[in-house]
């Protein structure tokens, strides 16, 4: 583990982030204006290249959910060129999945599995890009990049609800088309914001379907949160997780997280406090796992900080490392 942070942390340096630790890095001397907080370009690991075989993103497709009943929501297709059905393929879900397909945004997830997968620095992966619900007949066509209006109660909740809807429904659905992986270690789910802590529940709730977790600047805070009220006990906020990580049995996950020391501080919580208090918990349990010589997993656990804000910048510029990490092919 120890080779994987610190071959990261090189790699990161100059382009991305300096270092796991550090909030910013100076920039190269060749640069021509100094680097301003949050700026974290793409590298050519996330833009088209020439060489390398075009993919095919289909969708978007309408979905409606049994297990989410009442919303509506569109979901794509990224295929790899190489892939060729003769044996399963990785898998990548990745939430909101409007913006991460956006070929002009911060994330260009399918770009970045195109240009890896070509260089077989990743394995064979298929793509999986959904967006949250809306509760609608026909998913609005004018929502463009913006939020659906069932996103917090699908993302913040922390029942098994979604794990449920991506598991049973999501992934049998494409799953006529093309053949997944069902080995959970060649899963990973990944999202930004209110996406990461709705990866991570899925990952949290159903190990056994997923064990990776791609969580950018997550939302690990109390937008979830519900009162009790007469007729219904209180519903617990992303908050809560340190301290289900601290008290529960670990479980087999690996994990990456990416916030910025600029994140969102309001009602709900202070984001870059909550994604370090995820970290810690983490780590505390390795510890006590440790300290107690208790037999089982421990969790694997990458992050960097940076000095963003609550931007998918940060975490785009990351992911084809962040990918790598995941997924390390052998050197041949």
């Amino acid at each position: 583990m120890l080779h994987h942070l610190t071959k990261f942390g090189r790699r990161a340096c100059g382009a991305v982030a300096c270092g796991l630790f550090l909030l910013g890095c100076a920039w190269p001397a060749s640069a021509q204006a100094p680097r301003k907080p949050g700026d974290y370009p793409l590298t050519a690991d996330s833009l088209p290249q020439p060489g390398v075989p075009a993919g095919r993103l289909e969708g978007p497709f309408e979905f409606r959910s049994q297990v989410i009943a009442g919303t509506v929501r569109r979901y794509w297709v990224f295929v790899p060129a190489q892939y060729t059905g003769a044996v399963p393929a990785h898998v990548l879900v990745f939430q909101d999945g409007q913006r991460a397909t956006n070929p002009t945004g911060s994330l260009r997830v399918p770009q970045v599995l195109e240009n890896l997968v070509h260089k077989g620095e990743i394995p064979v992966t298929i793509g999986i890009f959904v967006t949250p619900g809306n509760k609608s007949e026909a998913y609005p066509d004018n929502l463009g990049m913006r939020n659906p209006d069932h996103r917090a109660e699908e993302y913040d909740a922390l029942t098994d609800r979604y794990a449920r809807f991506v598991i049973d429904e999501l992934l049998p659905e494409v799953g006529k088309r093309y053949k997944l992986s069902t080995d959970p270690t060649e899963r990973a789910i990944g999202g930004t914001s209110s996406g990461a802590i709705a990866a991570f529940t899925v990952a949290w709730q159903r190990p056994d379907a997923f064990r990776n977790v791609i969580s950018m600047i997550g939302s690990y805070t109390s937008i979830g949160y519900r009162p009790a009220t007469a007729t219904e006990p209180m519903q617990p906020g992303g908050d809560l997780y340190p301290t289900l990580i601290r008290k529960g049995p670990i479980k087999p996950l690996r994990i990456f997280l990416q916030d910025g020391s600029n994140d969102l501080d309001n009602e709900h919580g202070h984001w870059f406090l909550a994604n370090q208090q995820m970290l810690a918990a983490l780590n505390y349990a390795n510890s006590n796992a440790d300290k107690l010589k208790a037999p089982g997993p421990r969790y694997e656990v990458l992050h960097v900080w940076g000095d963003g804000a609550h931007s998918d910048q940060h975490g785009g510029a990351l992911l084809p490392d962040i990918l790598r990490w995941l997924w390390p092919v052998p050197r041949r």
